[in-house]
């Protein structure tokens, strides 16, 4: 099943990020280069060779709640590292601003706070190296990750014909939110806790990131929903993208999950929160990705390609 889909400018931008960003924010940067339009997920300071990227998480927006602070740490962590991963970057360092009252910021949740910070912090290699706390009612976290690179690979830079794949699979963190907000309910233990812990601890490609720089035209990591993730990383290309919808990756579980529920693929690939890579690539580059990644042991799929003409077709 394949869909064309153009980027709606017009509905896309309306009172989002985009608009904000634009209609306010963009002349205080007084061209820098650096802040490259305030249209990327990262700074880049070419000079010195410096990436920087920065992220809010709310209580009740980006996080359900803290019953479980050692995991809510890690999920947000993830997610802060994975813009510069995306942009073909090592994070190096993280900078933690916490704001919570003392139920959150117990003894207790303090206690697991810094056992899985530990724990990520040895798995991704990086450092935790300042921060700021204050108090509040409602629990937030800014991260803010900092990395080293000559290059990155950066969003609006595909090219008409640019092949678009995606890393690992796609609906099961969403399909664990469902689970955590009681929506559904799976009788099988495993089952239960596999996509959950699909949520709060996604499986970030980061072996195979400082490679994308030499091949990937442009990129970005999935946290909003691959068509809207997509919209975003060609949203000054002026292009169309098509996808076939049956080659999206999703994992054998949600394959079972939906085969059993009679459910739809698409109504799971495409609600955020998976963190993958999505980067596009020149069709010449399709046997060079095919062979690193699996050199590498990490999943690539090709699901669609890019052009500057538009066919409707009926599903």
């Amino acid at each position: 099943m394949l869909y064309w889909i153009k980027f709606q400018k017009k509905l896309e931008l309306a009172m989002n990020e985009f608009a904000l960003i634009q209609k306010y924010f963009k002349k205080l940067t007084y061209n820098n280069q650096s802040a490259l339009n305030l249209n990327d997920d990262v700074f880049f300071d070419k000079k010195n060779n410096v990436v920087v990227s920065s992220d809010t998480y709310v209580e009740g927006v980006h996080f359900l709640d803290f019953r479980e602070p050692g995991l809510v740490i890690k999920k947000i962590l993830r997610s802060s590292i994975s813009d510069l991963y995306c942009k073909g970057v090592k994070p190096k360092f993280i900078f933690i601003g916490a704001s919570g009252n003392k139920k959150s910021f117990s003894k207790k949740n303090l206690n697991l706070v810094y056992k899985s910070l530990n724990q990520e912090q040895k798995k991704y290699k990086i450092k935790l190296s300042g921060g700021d706390t204050t108090k509040s009612n409602k629990t937030t976290f800014t991260i803010t990750s900092l990395g080293y690179s000559k290059k990155i690979v950066q969003r609006n830079k595909c090219k008409n014909n640019d092949d678009i794949y995606v890393t690992g699979n796609l609906g099961d963190s969403y399909l664990g939110l469902l689970i955590l907000k009681k929506k559904l309910f799976l009788k099988k233990t495993l089952q239960r806790k596999y996509f959950i812990q699909k949520y709060y601890m996604p499986d970030l490609p980061a072996k195979i990131s400082t490679k994308l720089i030499k091949f990937a035209n442009s990129s970005i990591d999935i946290s909003d929903g691959l068509f809207g993730d997509l919209t975003k990383l060609i949203n000054r290309s002026n292009l169309y993208f098509r996808l076939d919808v049956e080659k999206i990756p999703i994992s054998s579980k949600l394959k079972t999950y939906l085969v059993k529920t009679n459910k739809k693929k698409i109504s799971f690939i495409s609600k955020g929160d998976d963190y993958q890579i999505l980067f596009t690539s020149s069709k010449s580059n399709r046997r060079y990705i095919k062979s690193l990644f699996k050199r590498m042991n990490q999943k690539v799929t090709l699901i669609g390609d890019l052009t500057f003409f538009c066919i409707t077709l009926t599903p």
